[in-house]
């Protein structure tokens, strides 16, 4: 019921806004809003709403934050009308609202074991903690999971998963429609080079741009908030502003260190999709050496 209240008063304020014009967003709406929520136990929802401030700082601001509006919108009446929506949406519901699933749960779920792809990593700032995130593709699947792991910043993260090298191991995923998001459960070693599955050496099997973006229609037409997802692209050129015709996000443009090591010529890349546009993780040269950017 504290829930319900809480995306009830989100709602109003969001129509509130629409009404009043988005030249009037200030930061500290968003700041009381935020802590409102989490008094009313939607964390989630508070998260969203507090990193609006960095979206109001982008030189494109007022398209990204009707987006980013649309979507606590779009969150708020599926949690109210959640009982009318398929299980596994309603899960994920849940989850971007705030509802936790403990690592129990989800370490007691089905396991993927495959032989999975480290694409490659990225860190960054989360309150007083330093979140890290690390992206696998299994070779036999070709499913994506999302390795999260947090610790205080200044104190060493987890570092057990090493880009590009590939791992077997067993995978439990966190529920929810587009399931992503997943823990380790059991890892039986690195796997050699030489004996990659399928002859394909040591980089990972990959996506034209069309079939990428083909994954990534079909990841948000059954999770709207997805935030980023990972691919791997084959045969694509990277140029200053785009890679294989895909546009780079903002902060990646000018990627020169992926520009020398392709060369000219069309190679493999592992990126990270967001809504602001792609970021490249990891190349692989000719030799099938992986190349962290």
């Amino acid at each position: 019921a504290r829930v319900a209240s809480g995306l009830a008063e989100v709602e109003r304020w969001l129509a509130d806004q629409v009404r009043q014009g988005l030249a009037g967003a200030a930061e500290h709406d968003w700041d009381g809003l935020a802590k409102r929520l989490v008094d009313a136990q939607a964390p989630g929802v508070a998260g969203i709403v507090s990193r609006l401030a960095r979206v109001r700082a982008e030189d494109d601001w007022p398209g990204r934050l009707l987006e980013e509006y649309a979507l606590i919108n779009l969150l708020a009446v599926a949690y109210r009308r959640r009982a009318g929506l398929p299980g596994p949406l309603a899960q994920t519901v849940l989850i971007r609202t705030g509802f936790p699933v403990t690592r129990e749960e989800v370490l007691a779920g089905p396991a993927v074991r495959d032989q999975w792809d480290v694409l490659g990593g990225r860190d960054e700032p989360q309150d007083r903690l330093t979140a890290r995130r690390v992206w696998l593709r299994g070779r036999r699947t070709g499913r994506p999971a999302l390795i999260l792991s947090f610790a205080p910043q200044g104190q060493p993260l987890d570092a057990s998963l090493v880009t590009g090298t590939t791992i077997d191991a067993d995978v439990t995923f966190y529920p929810g429609a587009a399931p992503l998001r997943a823990l380790v459960a059991t890892r039986y070693g690195t796997v050699p080079a030489t004996q990659l599955a399928a002859g394909r050496g040591a980089g990972p099997a990959g996506l034209s741009p069309e079939e990428a973006l083909d994954e990534v229609a079909r990841a948000l037409a059954e999770d709207p908030w997805t935030e980023s997802w990972p691919l791997v692209l084959t045969g694509v050129v990277p140029e200053r502003t785009s890679l294989g015709g895909l546009p780079l996000h903002p902060r990646s443009r000018d990627p020169w260190r992926l520009i020398a090591v392709s060369g000219g010529h069309p190679l493999t890349v592992a990126a990270e999709w967001t809504p602001q546009c792609l970021r490249p993780l990891t190349a692989w040269d000719d030799d099938g050496a992986a190349v962290i950017l």
